[in-house]
Parts: structure tokens; sequence; C-alpha cells
């Protein structure tokens, strides 16, 4: 397996790997981002510096209302900490020479996993390189959070040393409009686990601030990731607002009342099945839900009515038409309408996600151009896998390579067991014999009488079990003298590989942070760049 070796930082190897050495990588992860053939009609830019150049005369096309954009974002922030880093990327967005890099992700308690972190470096990291590639333009980072979705079992816990906390709450609808009064239990909690050490202080300090300031708790979020990374100039934006969905408003009433999104991405699905790809998002007849406070449910049509689901609410057309105008704020857009929405009202030219994000953008591109709006490009985040002091101190101990540990647990202990056996456990050379001999004697049965020759070869089956069973029994034993070892190959697995996933993906960033402090950030800012393949590895020295 081929690795980069990049040059150490401080006491850190920093290594990269192609998704396709890793197996946790799905296959059509791996696919985009090695630019298959199969994907390319699915997208609009090759993923390289140089293709931004088209990509801005592109955007450029289209219709940004600027000025609503940089007033919605400062009253946004009026209640927020501010940073001179992000006043000035709100301002240079009403300039036409101003673009944003956007990532995003859902409103998850105290960050959630990894990979919130990875996406935002990501993104920061981009626009600094373009900006050193294209200086007659500016470049904002943007995360947008809000959280209009319902999902509150995806986003309501977090896994730290080895513990779940769960945010528990009897509320209903959009999590971003909960209230933050019943995290009160869960930061408590969180207080305990961290300690006190310089470290924990400071990151308990964000997180009680953030949710304890704000009512709604998509006001804690945009602040949480705004005092993380707001000296970078990340700019954090809540697309759920009025302001915003007014200049949705036209895009609206053409998804409810002539329902175009439903058959454009089905017929891309089909497409993208046929090249061996999965559907990965659901398009229904309309792609919006209907939003109050504890309410957010599907619009559906029945006859000449407009129903929301699982309530007494009901539209005629024309009523329906005067409730958008009136109240665009209440019409969520779901999976399949949220890309288009985000690149209405933002002067973007790339997203930034993971492989799961990227696969339903991929799903998008006939719908965009059925609604005017330029396709942007679509960028795989970096993935990186940390491997501390520990963790490598173990791995030489058992004389296990990461090669080792991206394959199946069972297949990693027969592996270890086969090394330190003083005899070779395998038995394959008797097997070949015995099935020889069988073989012999089968032609021989074949000659003598035909009918025997069945017998000889079901007699053949059963002893080859017999020896495949002894070989079993043979590895048991010897596994049993390298318990201890076993048990920690286990739980070094479980550590890197949670549930045989990736660690981006079950782990927060919190413990890190008590370790490292900002060098844990610090080297993620230095290694990260989401235009480079492959997942970052980095492991201490």
């Amino acid at each position: 397996m081929e690795s980069a070796v990049m040059k150490p930082t401080n006491s850190l190897q920093i290594q990269r790997r192609l998704f396709g050495e890793v197996p946790q990588f799905s296959k059509r992860d791996t696919a985009y981002v090695e630019a298959h053939p199969a994907l390319r009609p699915f997208y609009k830019y090759e993923v390289n510096v140089e293709s931004f150049k088209q990509l801005i005369q592109d955007k450029q096309k289209d219709t940004i209302n600027r000025a609503v954009l940089v007033e919605v974002l400062q009253q946004q922030y009026e209640k927020m900490t501010p940073f001179d880093a992000v006043h000035n990327n709100i301002t240079q967005l009403a300039n036409e020479n101003t673009f944003t890099i956007i990532t995003a992700h859902q409103p998850s308690l105290f960050t959630g996993p990894l990979y919130y972190v990875y996406k935002i470096i990501s993104t920061i990291n981009l626009t600094q390189k373009l900006k050193a590639t294209y200086p007659n333009y500016h470049f904002v980072p943007v995360f947008v959070t809000g959280g209009e979705d319902h999902d509150f079992e995806e986003v309501n816990h977090v896994h730290l040393f080895g513990k779940k906390l769960t945010w528990e709450n009897e509320e209903s609808g959009s999590v971003g409009m909960m209230k933050t009064a019943s995290l009160v239990p869960v930061l408590e909690e969180l207080k305990t686990i961290l300690g006190d050490t310089p470290n924990a202080q400071r990151i308990f300090k964000i997180m009680e601030q953030t949710h304890t300031q704000f009512d709604r708790y998509s006001n804690a979020t945009l602040e949480m990731a705004n005092l993380l990374f707001g000296e970078e100039g990340l700019v954090v934006l809540n697309m759920n607002h009025a302001e915003l969905k007014r200049l949705f408003i036209p895009f609206i009433k053409e998804e409810i009342f002539h329902q175009p999104s439903k058959k454009l991405v089905e017929e891309t699905q089909e497409y993208l099945n046929n090249a061996g790809f999965k559907s990965q998002a659901y398009p229904r007849e309309i792609n919006f839900f209907y939003l109050k406070d504890q309410i957010r449910e599907r619009i559906v049509q029945e006859d000449t009515t407009f129903q929301v689901l699982n309530t007494s609410i009901s539209f005629s057309k024309e009523a329906l038409a005067l409730e958008i105008e009136k109240h665009p704020e209440r019409f969520s857009p779901n999976v399949v309408m949220r890309p288009l929405y985000q690149e209405t009202i933002l002067p973007n030219l790339a997203y930034i996600g993971g492989g799961g994000e990227l696969a339903y953008w991929m799903e998008r591109q006939s719908q965009f151009a059925h609604f005017g709006v330029n396709f942007p490009m679509l960028i795989r985040r970096n993935s990186v896998l940390w491997l501390d002091k520990s963790v490598v101190k173990r791995m030489n101990k058992l004389q296990l390579s990461l090669d080792d540990l991206f394959q199946e647990e069972d297949v990693i202990i027969r592996q270890f067991v086969d090394r330190q056996a003083q005899n070779d456990l395998s038995i394959e050379t008797q097997k070949n014999q015995l099935a020889e001999i069988f073989d012999t004697i089968s032609k021989l049965a074949q000659s003598v009488d035909p009918t025997l020759k069945k017998a000889v070869l079901s007699e053949k089956t059963k002893q080859l079990k017999i020896l495949q069973q002894l070989e079993g029994r043979l590895h048991r034993a010897e596994k049993q003298k390298h318990d201890t070892a076993i048990q920690q190959i286990r739980s070094l697995k479980a550590k890197l590989f949670p549930k045989n996933g990736l660690q981006e993906r079950y782990d927060n960033f919190i413990p890190f942070y008590l370790k490292y402090g900002d060098d844990f950030i610090n080297t993620l800012k230095q290694q990260l760049d989401p235009l480079e393949k492959g997942l970052v590895i980095i492991s201490e020295a």
C-alpha cells in the first residue's frame, strides 16, 4: 500500500492514503475523489484551483441580492461575539468581486463528530489558497447551520471518553427553534467529565456561554462556531430567515405548484444507478415542509387542496400562494431543495462536504439548470485519522502497521496469531495433498464403477471439512496464549475505527483539544487542503 509521508510537524508524522486504499470509504466516495469517469456527467467543474477562473465567470451571471445578505448577516451578528476578520468578510460580501466557499452541518450537540472541525478548517484553508491564486478577488469561508431539520435524534448526542451524552427534551419541530433551557443537565454532565485543566476550562466556557446566552438552539450553535473559528474570519449563517427566504419565493412557488424537481432528480438518479451508484435522496412531489414553532411537517397536494401532514392546516392554491408571499419563512426546504436555496442567496463558488453530502448534490445538476442557478464545484472535505502517542506505542508493541488496522478485526487477530505462533498453523498443504489423494481415487472409481464416483467426492468433502475444523482448533488454542494482546488489538481497533467506521464520524474534538489545546487546531490548519486527495493520517512520533 502506497503512502505519501509529509514533513513532520514538531513531534507529529503526517501521511496521506488514497481513499481507495482505505476500505472504510464508500465506493461512490472513492470514485468521486479519484475522478472516476462514470461520475463525470454528474458534476460541472473539475476539482482543482484552475477551475475557479471559469467558476467565477459563471457565478457572476447569477443574480445575488448582496445587500439583503449583508443586512441579514449583520442582524444575526448583533448579539454575537465580534471578530474583526468576520466583520471585514461580511462587509466585503457587498462587493461584486467577493465570493463564498461554503460548508454546512447540522446543529449537533457540542459540535458532534470530529469532521465538523475538519470541514470548517478545510473551507477556511481553501479560501486562503484562492486569495493567493486570485488576488483580484476576495473569498469568504461560510459555515451554514441553523437546524431547520427535525431529526432531533441525529444531533442530540455526543460521544466523549467512552460515554454518550444526550440532550433530552419534549419539544418537536425544527431543532434550531428548540429552547436551550433543557440543555442545563447535559452541560453539567459535560463539566464533570471535562475536569478543571486550563484547556478544559476554556472549552467548557465556550460551551456554557453559547448554550445559555441564547434562548434558541440555532443561535447557540452559530455562536459556538463563531467563538471557535471567528478569528479565522469564518462567517456563520442561519438560512432560516424571512428576508433570505423572501428572495426564494419564485422558487418556492415553482416547486410547490409545478413540482419539477421530482422528475429531474429521479431521471438523474436513474442515470447514476445505471452507472453503478445508488440513489441518495428521495425526491417528493413537493419538497418543502411547513415550519412554525413546534411544527415542521411535509406539504402534500390532495386534489386542489394543499395539506400540512399531521396537522389540521390546509390551503387552497390561492391561499397557499398568499401564505408564501406573506410568510416565506414558514416554508422549509428539504434535502432536495436546500442546495438550490443556498446557492440562490449566496455568491458561492464551491461546496465542501463529506461523501454522503456530495452524493446527493450530484443528483441536482439538471435541477439547477431548470431553475437557472449555477451549479457549484463539489469538493470532498479532508478526512483525518489521528493517532496519539499511546496508540502508536501500542501498535509498535504489537508489531501492527496501519495497513493491518484498516482490515476487519478478525483478520487482524488471525494474522497476529499466525505471526506469533512458533509453528505454522496453516495446514493448507495437507488439505491439498488430501484433495489430490481423493481425486486419484475418484478417477479409479470412475474406471471401475462410475456410480462410486459420487460417494468418493462426498467423502472428500467430509474429510476436508474435518481438516478445516482441526485448523480452526489449532488457531483457537494459539489465540488463548495471546489473550491479553488480542484484547489490546480489539481495543486499538475500536479506538481508531469505532464500529468499524471512521474515527471522524464518531469521536468529538473535545478530547483532542483537552490534550493538545490550540496545537490541535493549528496542526489541522497546517495540514488540511481539500484540493489534495487522500486520508490525512496524523501520528505522534
